[in-house]
């Protein structure tokens, strides 16, 4: 539900609601669980209102209902709340989305250990370590890191963790498991310290130095166009990192990592997205700018969390997973093909550029059957021929999905942009749209090893 209150000071009752809001929000934000029952209060002003729609999207996309309180004063108080709200709620809703909801994030607890581990792979990365209490007993122990393609966007490597080396390790513990636990920080033997949203580059001493934005500038000297005249955007792409202010990851607000030196580690009133989205919801709700079906809106509300293909190594879809979390995609262009290649869960794309309609006897998939052509620059692509799925959860999709994609070139800003059309009677009122952008890859593509292994009790599997 919304409850939006006009320009002007707030009432008393508004100003006992306030606390309470806040309240829900950070208990909401943590446990973030389908079986919550109490509804999910957002707090936003006249410039927050697209954060708001965000916060949103991600809390129904775990099955809760959301209530948007919109304020537009000016009033000092409320400035406090909306900076309150920015500082907590923004980092929750992002770990949330990548599995954090397992942790207690105000919690930081510290190990000395031995590493004996570390498993570089996606969804997310793990570190192992034994300590050893006063008594001698050793217990395992293992913490949660980012996914491997943007761990080796920032510099992280395996090379970095012999296995063996005394660690100091400071983590968020894990809400039921107690042998897991959320990696903030670890301190090698010789005082190196890594941070979980850290990016860092050798050192001349053989150690690592952190650096405050992007480890590589990618060469962007490249022809902007091929032999044969169409514009040229074949290689390895990828979006601007997303990545906490507070490189532990436990707050701070989510920025752009080439924004990321104009922000101080410490900085606590940090904006992060909301950009043109609108204000809070008037009416049904909308995604991409669509009401979804009765049978769609069924579909979203029945959604758990165990539903989401990323927790089985699988494409979401051919529109979310093109820059979900910072892959490093590849393009290859033929003659006759355009291959796409996505750079977390693998999912291999052809377009044909030689034909005008897709065949009949194409087997459903995931990647669906694509076919493409040039307008001036602008590369179309028709696809179709998709396995029922998920377009973006809770969103559902049918073998009815159509999709047309529309890839622009900025050659001065060497900057790939697209938007994007869907439609699926069975699941969309009208048309699911959006857009993207991607830059020439500072790594290069390596889809890696996908395990979700969040879903392990660790803890009882250590006693069998």
């Amino acid at each position: 539900m919304v409850r939006k209150i006009e320009q002007g000071a707030p009432s008393a009752r508004d100003e006992e609601l306030l606390p309470r809001c806040l309240h829900s929000v950070l208990e909401a934000t943590l446990l973030l669980d389908s079986s919550t029952t109490s509804d999910i209060v957002v707090i936003a002003d006249s410039s927050t209102d697209g954060t708001a729609q965000i916060a949103e999207d991600i809390f129904r996309s775990h099955g809760l209902r959301a209530c948007i309180l919109v304020r537009t004063w000016e009033e000092p108080i409320m400035s406090r709340a909306i900076a309150f709200f920015l500082v907590f709620l923004l980092p929750s809703l992002a770990l949330a989305h990548h599995g954090g909801n397992e942790y207690d994030l105000s919690k930081t607890v510290e190990f000395k250990g031995k590493l004996t581990r570390v498993e570089l792979i996606n969804p997310h990365s793990w570190i192992y370590f034994d300590v050893t209490d006063k008594d001698g007993k050793i217990s395992h122990h293992r913490a949660e890191m980012r996914s491997v393609h943007v761990l080796r966007r920032s510099g992280w490597t395996k090379e970095l963790f012999p296995v063996g080396q005394q660690v100091t390790i400071e983590v968020s513990p894990n809400r039921t498991d107690p042998l897991s636990s959320y990696l903030q920080t670890i301190v090698a033997a010789d005082g190196t310290r890594m941070d979980r949203y850290g990016q860092y580059i050798k050192a001349p001493q053989g150690t690592v130095q952190e650096v405050r934005g992007p480890i590589v500038t990618p060469k962007s000297d490249r022809p902007a166009r091929r032999p044969s005249g169409e514009p040229n955007i074949a290689g390895d792409w990828a979006p601007v990192q997303q990545v906490m202010v507070d490189p532990r990851g436990t707050g701070g607000g989510m920025v752009p990592l080439d924004k990321l030196s104009q922000s101080k580690p410490a900085e606590k009133g940090t904006k992060g997205g909301g950009g043109g989205r609108g204000g809070a919801p008037k009416g049904p709700r909308l995604y991409g700018g669509t009401e979804l079906t009765p049978l769609g809106e069924k579909a979203a509300a029945d959604f758990k969390r165990e539903d989401n293909p990323r927790f089985r190594c699988e494409t979401t879809s051919i529109i979310f997973d093109w820059t979900f979390d910072g892959p490093v995609d590849r393009i290859t262009q033929n003659k006759d093909t355009i291959l796409l290649e996505y750079g977390q869960f693998g999912l291999k794309r052809t377009i044909y550029m030689n034909l005008k309609e897709h065949p009949n006897n194409v087997k459903p998939s995931r990647a669906g059957h694509s076919i493409g052509h040039w307008e001036g620059d602008t590369l179309v692509v028709d696809t179709a021929r998709f396995l029922p799925g998920f377009l973006n959860t809770p969103v559902h999709n049918s073998d009815q999905l159509h999709v047309v994609e529309r890839f622009s070139l900025d050659p001065n800003k060497m900057a790939l942009t697209r938007s994007y059309v869907a439609e699926d009677p069975v699941y969309l009122k009208g048309k699911y749209t959006g857009s993207d952008t991607i830059l020439v890859a500072d790594a290069p593509y390596n889809p890696g090893k996908c395990q979700e292994l969040n879903f392990i009790d660790y803890s009882k599997q250590q006693k069998q």
